[in-house]
C-alpha cells in the first residue's frame, strides 16, 4: 500500500505536537500535585550516619511519656530513627512561628541518626536494643520462634520502639517527638505528635492540624 508523503508529514507534526505538549505539561505541573509530591528522602534526606549520643533533654521526654506501667515489655531501638509521611510534601502543617520552630528544630535533630543510651527513668524497666539485636528479635518473630537460645531473649517483646530525637520550640516547653512501633518486617505503625512541658513533666498535646496527618501504618 502506498503512503503519500502529505500523509507521513503530517502524522511527524502530530508526534512532534504531543511531545511538546507533553514536555510542557511536566515542567509546568506543581510540586504538589498528584505524581508531583516532593520526595522528601531525596530532598531532606533523615536518619543520616554518625549523629552522635542524643542530648540529655530527650531522655526526659520520653521517659515522663512511658511513665506509666504497659502490659508488655518495653523495648527501644539504640539508633534514633523517624519519618516524616509526604502529604503534599509533608505531613506536618505548622500554623504558627512556635510551630514552624518546632517543625524545623525537629527535622535538623533527626537529620542523622543518634544512639540513645541508657538514660531513661522509667519504673518499669526497659530493654535498650542494638542493631544486630533489633534484626535477630524481628527475625524470630516473624518466625514465630520463642524457645531456640537466640531467640529466647526477645520472647515476651511484641512490639521495637524506634524514636526521633525531640524538636524543641525556643522556650524548649512544647516539643515535637516521633515514635514507629516495630512488630516485624513491614509490620506496625508510627506517628509524629506534639508534646507540652505541664509543670515539671511532660504529656501530649491536644489534637490539631498540626500533625493531625502523621500517623501510619505499614
Amino acid at each position: 500500500m502506498h503512503v503519500s508523503w502529505r500523509l507521513l508529514l503530517r502524522l511527524l507534526l502530530v508526534a512532534v505536537a504531543a511531545l511538546l505538549l507533553w514536555e510542557r505539561f511536566r515542567a509546568h505541573r506543581p510540586t504538589g500535585s498528584a505524581g508531583g509530591v516532593t520526595d522528601l528522602n531525596k530532598t531532606s534526606p533523615l536518619n543520616q550516619p554518625n549523629g552522635g549520643p542524643v542530648n540529655d533533654e530527650a531522655y526526659v521526654v520520653y521517659s515522663a511519656l512511658y511513665k506509666e506501667p504497659m502490659d508488655q515489655p518495653l523495648a527501644f531501638a539504640e539508633p534514633s530513627v523517624t519519618d516524616i509521611p509526604q502529604v503534599d510534601g509533608s505531613c506536618l502543617k505548622p500554623g504558627t512561628e512556635e510551630e514552624q520552630q518546632m517543625t524545623d528544630s525537629f527535622v535538623a535533630a533527626n537529620r542523622q541518626t543518634h544512639r540513645w543510651e541508657k538514660k531513661f527513668t522509667i519504673a518499669q524497666g526497659y530493654h535498650l536494643l542494638s542493631n544486630n539485636e533489633v534484626t535477630i528479635a524481628r527475625q524470630c518473630h516473624a518466625e514465630k520462634d520463642v524457645s531456640s537460645a537466640q531467640c529466647k531473649p526477645y520472647a515476651d517483646l511484641k512490639t521495637i520502639r524506634l524514636l526521633g530525637v525531640p524538636g524543641f520550640d525556643q522556650a524548649h516547653t512544647r516539643a515535637l517527638v516521633s515514635v514507629i512501633k516495630s512488630c516485624g518486617h513491614l509490620c506496625g505503625s508510627g506517628g509524629i505528635f506534639a508534646v507540652e512541658k505541664k509543670g515539671e513533666t511532660w504529656a501530649r498535646s491536644p489534637a490539631s492540624d498540626f500533625t493531625r496527618d502523621c500517623n501510619w501504618m505499614y
